[in-house]
């Protein structure tokens, strides 16, 4: 299934202002925010957060990859273009979790 046809049927994210990704120690590593561009994005790691209890796992990682589809390769071929898929490769190899830190639209 193509990223395209896989954003359909993960649930909206049109709710949400932004999702920040926090490390072990609580600090913001990144933030994902719903704007042309990082839609996409927010929706998948928000519907991995929700399936992994708040958290990117390396296993949330690596089905987060494969909900990224086509996209995995681009990001692969041109390191740094895809910031969010290159979060996932690395995360997906790694043992860490990342608490996800939905932000509502106010």
């Amino acid at each position: 299934m193509n990223f395209a046809a896989r954003l359909q049927q993960l649930p909206s994210a049109a709710h949400l202002a932004s999702l920040q990704l926090l490390g072990a120690d609580g600090q913001v590593i990144a933030t994902i925010e719903n704007k042309p561009g990082q839609t996409g994005s927010l929706v998948v790691y928000s519907a991995l957060a929700a399936l992994y209890g708040g958290s990117i796992t390396p296993k949330a990682a690596a089905l987060g990859l494969e909900w990224y589809a086509e996209h995995v390769a681009d990001a692969k071929a041109f390191p740094g273009k895809h910031p969010n898929i290159d979060r996932l490769l690395g995360w997906a190899e790694g043992s860490e979790s990342y608490r996800a830190q939905v932000i509502a639209q106010a």
